[in-house]
């Protein structure tokens, strides 16, 4: 039975317990072994450059808002423009990195997107500042789908969920980094000197990511043929298994998006009237990202990936209706468990794009990663709009309608695997074909 059967699931059998034995002959990175830890700090430090370029601006809207006298929605463009950025290219630099190797391509991608962030602090109105955030999140599609791609060839496949979960846990770091530190330097000097610490950080970040990478050992560069990415993609979109963890990263993506873009309006009203540095401290949650993205694979590997989805999607709604309490300390465990929730099922989802993908990796983890990138898009814009003519429940209602979705795809494939096995109780193979 191939992934595609399997519905959302993985349960472990004699196959993956056989793909769990180290194998001599298999020179592929693994915990403990040689160049693991460069590339594990290496990719760890991409996704802290990643998100804190890529959400610079969301901690700082309310702000933003004053300075140029607009809406929470105009505002948001400046999140939803990068994200969308990077998920309209992250295909094309997904066939890039086919062609000119994984390390090239996330050099490149870091190096334009931190030069476009030393700019952003200029932008003399809010288009301009849009158009930026857009060039940037273009940029920044080189990193998501090529790192994936790049675990997926180095490292072993046991060991690949948790080298994901560790790139995630990056992405975490980043996120929360950037919003804190933003936070505060805002409060003092203003939004546009805390755009240029980031970028400055974000430099810093891609100087050590070069140094530290391991040389690809396992990359076999492919063609930039149209005819050929095209065929690859229909055949990604044409499994079942895969798209439905595309939409369920898109799900995911939207209730974060929405969630973190007017969480900083929220606190800044009455009855909390937090200023901008303790609003930027909130997200310091982010470390509950850290620690549960980085512990998927032991998820994965006691629940199956369907449990874990579940686990995922259910702390993450139970974190939403929590946030609707009108108490600072309940409202922040609100957005502890919607954080761990997310990040849990996120790292199980592009985890198992990685392992079900046996050609054009790239293009697999490219779709993923756009997918989940115009969630975020969708989540920014529709989590504003809904923030600003319902308020906080108007946000949440969105979020819970997402969480709504990615329990129906997982329940929806467990049903197809059903179905097609013969079987009441699904035990299927693992995530690798």
């Amino acid at each position: 039975m191939t992934p595609a059967d399997t519905g959302a699931s993985t349960v472990v059998d004699a196959a993956s317990a056989a793909s769990a034995v180290p194998d001599a002959s298999d020179s592929r990175m693994t915990p403990g072994g040689p160049g693991y830890r460069r590339m594990s700090l290496a990719l760890f430090l991409a996704g802290v450059a990643t998100f804190a370029l890529l959400y610079s601006t969301q901690a700082l809207l309310p702000l933003i808002s004053g300075d140029f006298g607009v809406t929470a929605s105009d505002a948001s463009w400046t999140v939803a423009a990068a994200t969308g950025g990077l998920a309209v290219f992250v295909l094309p630099m997904s066939a890039l990195s086919e062609r000119f190797g994984r390390r090239t391509v996330m050099t490149a991608s870091l190096a334009v997107a931190v030069t476009v962030g030393l700019l952003v602090p200029f932008a003399p109105s809010l288009p301009a500042l849009v158009a930026l955030r857009a060039v940037q999140g273009a940029a920044l599609a080189g990193l998501p789908a090529s790192a994936t791609a790049y675990l997926a060839e180095e490292v072993r496949p046991r060991a690949l969920v948790t080298a994901i979960g560790l790139f995630v846990a990056g992405n975490s770091v980043g996120g929360m980094s950037g919003r804190v530190i933003t936070g505060w330097v805002a409060q003092e000097w203003g939004w546009r000197v805390a755009v240029g610490v980031i970028g400055l950080v974000a430099v810093a970040c891609a100087v050590a990511f070069r140094l530290l990478l391991p040389a690809p050992r396992h990359f076999t560069p492919g063609s930039l043929r149209p005819r050929v990415l095209v065929r690859t993609v229909r055949d990604h979109l044409a499994d079942p298994l895969l798209r439905r963890l595309y939409a369920i990263g898109a799900l995911f993506m939207t209730v974060f998006g929405g969630v973190y873009t007017v969480i900083g309006y929220r606190l800044a009203e009455a009855p909390f009237s937090l200023p901008q540095g303790l609003i930027g401290s909130i997200f310091l949650v982010y470390l509950v990202g850290t620690v549960s993205a980085s512990t998927a694979g032991r998820l994965v590997g006691r629940l199956g990936r369907r449990g874990a989805l579940y686990l995922g999607a259910g702390t993450t709604a139970a974190g939403l209706l929590l946030s609707l309490a009108p108490s600072l300390p309940l409202v922040l465990l609100g957005l502890v468990l919607i954080t761990a929730g997310f990040f849990a099922g996120h790292a199980v989802a592009s985890s198992a794009v990685g392992k079900t993908a046996q050609h054009g990796r790239a293009q697999a983890s490219a779709l993923y990663q756009s997918a989940y990138y115009v969630g975020s898009s969708a989540g920014s814009t529709v989590g504003a709009v809904a923030f600003h003519s319902g308020g906080w429940a108007g946000t949440v209602a969105v979020g819970v309608l997402a969480v709504l979705g990615v329990v129906a795809i997982t329940v929806s494939g467990s049903l197809a695997a059903r179905r097609r096995s013969g079987s009441t109780p699904l035990k299927t193979p693992s995530l690798s074909r």
